[in-house]
């Protein structure tokens, strides 16, 4: 049974830096291509970056370019998303998500496996 937990969440300035971290259980990393999506209170749940299984191609939503990086070692079963200049619009739960195949992709229902959530609060 695959599971994903995320961690690394918490109450921030503007400014500061997150490092949110995804440990995948049941299966090895190396079988999934892998996302961060994020959900603002009163909004939709947003696309926010995703690497391929094996080439380590990335892809980001423009208002994190350049801020955020997702990043994976298949050795320990984990994937992360290091995010720098943190925003108040940054402040969302942010989820892991993992997809049998070797592209990444960006729309969540492409995902198979999601983790439950972590909370990020960015302060002004």
């Amino acid at each position: 049974q695959v599971q994903l937990v995320e961690s690394g969440g918490g109450s921030v300035q503007a400014g500061d830096s997150l490092r949110l971290s995804c440990a995948l259980s049941g299966r090895s990393f190396s079988w999934f291509a892998g996302g961060w999506f994020r959900q603002a209170p009163g909004k939709e749940r947003e696309f926010v970056a995703a690497i391929s299984r094996s080439d380590f191609r990335t892809y980001y939503v423009n208002s994190v370019k350049g801020r955020f990086t997702i990043s994976r070692d298949n050795a320990k079963n984990t994937m992360y998303l290091q995010m720098n200049s943190l925003k108040p619009e940054d402040t969302a739960v942010y989820y892991c998500a993992v997809r049998n195949g070797a592209n990444l992709r960006l729309t969540a229902s492409e995902y198979d496996y999601w983790g439950q959530g972590t909370q990020v609060t960015v302060s002004s």
